[in-house]
């Protein structure tokens, strides 16, 4: 069991890195960056701001479920069969990837794990906006005003998440790479002509 999980977690790292260095091409001008990177031992790349977002998303995400379902009960019966089933299915779908992309979101920007948090982004992009516009703006759902308030604000922090979560993951890739490339350079210095390798040390001068 827990090398199957090993397995699909790798898998999926690699397949969230494919499309990292797709989406995200490096910025190789990033001078005052690298520079910030040789000053000190670690930065923090954490967003501040996506993670503002996730944040009050997380406060905001169970009230607007339970609204939903409350407005879902109150207008059941004037709703056709079709958009029963549809409406039913969407928030079950939405639930759980709600709480998966939350998850991912947290973890990648807390963490700076670049896989999770581009999984998070492409949850948001690909899945989270497109149900939560169908929901906003599907006149036969019979959307009514208190459900259309709870949507406009989700779908203003999903935009934010979309908007603000692509500079974080381009500012954590850059990041990254540079301090990788930086760290070959220090470990070269510390090679010397035999190809022995003397790790740097507090004593070290």
């Amino acid at each position: 069991m827990d090398t199957t999980l090993n397995r699909m977690d790798a898998t999926f790292r690699r397949t969230m890195t494919s499309v990292t260095d797709l989406l995200f091409p490096i910025n190789k001008g990033k001078d005052e960056l690298k520079l910030q990177i040789i000053r000190k031992n670690h930065e923090y790349v954490t967003n501040l701001p996506l993670q503002m977002v996730l944040y009050f998303n997380c406060f905001y995400f169970p009230f607007w479920f339970i609204g939903n379902l409350v407005v879902l009960d109150v207008k059941w019966v004037r709703l056709d069969e079709l958009y029963r089933i549809v409406l039913v299915a969407i928030y079950i779908v939405y639930f759980i990837i709600e709480i998966v992309r939350l998850y991912l979101g947290y973890l990648g920007n807390l963490m700076e794990r670049v896989p999770e948090l581009a999984g998070s982004w492409l949850l948001t992009l690909l899945l989270t906006t497109p149900l939560i516009l169908l929901l906003l703006i599907n006149d036969n759902a019979l959307v009514l005003p208190l459900e259309r308030a709870l949507h406009i604000v989700k779908i203003i922090m999903v935009l934010l998440e979309v908007f603000i979560g692509y500079f974080a993951i381009r500012t954590m890739v850059n990041y990254q790479v540079t301090k990788y490339h930086l760290q070959q350079f220090s470990d070269l210095e510390n090679t010397d002509d035999s190809g022995n390798y003397f790790p740097e040390t507090r004593y070290t001068s």
